[in-house]
């Protein structure tokens, strides 16, 4: 396998052939598995002061210049690394890949977060190694005090509510929490809860979950994981990552990247490649498919720390 030094010394020995590594271990992939292969990779890590990160309406350029051309009866393995992002947009691009693809499989080498979760929860099946994770789809709102989770606020302004009404002296107590509120929150913070727990619960029952016929069954395992992926009382944090072995246990669809050493060291190379190009060049996102098409934003100035 061609790990974080092999690859490194590979770019060395070329030059810095970035692209050209990166495209050779994608095309590999392709030749092994026969099918089409996109990797959608967002340099949040090494750049997290670039703009557009996360996923965006941008994307769905990305997606339909790598998806043309390519023979969609083949299917596709689709490489996600992505901080997650937009809700309307993540949608939207789900929407626009299983139109085009009936067979996905999403291949997590490490991260695939909030939005990513959901485009993970679109497919046919996921893929992961131990090294991967997937993370909590509760949505969050940007406020003047940081990043707050929609769940969290109900639960917050619920609980104000009950003891207010077991003691009025309490008024006192939430008055200052409850007065940073902007208007309409608690509503918005429904709305959107609302929204990401269908998308989810819609996408498993199209894909991932349509083999179960009997739909009590299929209802029910959909319910467990949209409550343990939605549910902020569960999770404990947005950022918190779940293994391969917590998105088994709460009825995802997953497989073990482990068990095909050559699909897991093919994998890993791309992987390794893609953070090498994202660390030290000006690129900030790449979406690039097995025949070298490739979608590339850069950010102003490359982070020159890290080589």
């Amino acid at each position: 396998m061609a790990d974080w030094t092999g690859i490194l010394n590979e770019l060395q020995k070329s030059r810095g052939d970035f692209d050209g590594i990166r495209r050779r271990y994608l095309k590999r992939l392709n030749t092994l598995t026969k099918r089409n292969v996109i990797a959608y990779y967002s340099g949040w890590l090494q750049k997290p002061g670039a703009p557009n990160l996360g996923i965006n309406d941008l994307d769905k350029n990305a997606f339909m210049a790598t998806i043309k051309g390519l023979d969609r009866t083949k299917g596709l393995d689709l490489i996600l690394h992505t901080p997650g992002g937009d809700v309307a947009a993540t949608e939207s691009i789900i929407d626009y890949l299983t139109t085009m693809f009936d067979d996905i499989r999403v291949i997590v080498p490490q991260l695939a977060m909030s939005g990513g979760t959901m485009m993970a929860c679109s497919a046919n099946r996921i893929l992961m190694g131990k090294h991967s994770s997937l993370g909590p789809i509760d949505p969050q709102f940007v406020t003047p005090y940081g990043q707050i989770a929609a769940h969290g606020i109900l639960e917050e302004f619920q609980k104000a509510y009950e003891e207010i009404k077991a003691d009025q002296a309490k008024v006192f107590v939430w008055q200052p929490i409850i007065s940073k509120y902007m208007p309409t929150m608690i509503g918005e913070c429904q709305k959107a809860m609302a929204w990401a727990e269908t998308i989810v619960r819609d996408r498993l029952a199209a894909r991932m979950l349509a083999s179960i016929t009997d739909d009590a069954q299929r209802t029910a395992r959909i319910n467990q994981i949209v409550e343990n992926l939605g549910n902020h009382s569960i999770s404990l944090s947005h950022a918190r990552h779940l293994s391969y072995a917590k998105c088994n246990e709460i009825g995802l669809v997953v497989e073990r990247l482990e068990d095909d050493q050559n699909l897991q060291e093919t994998v890993l190379s791309i992987h390794h490649a893609m953070m090498h190009t994202l660390a030290s060049t000006f690129a900030s996102k790449i979406v690039e498919n097995h025949k070298g098409s490739a979608y590339i934003q850069q950010a102003a100035v490359p982070n020159r720390n890290q080589q």
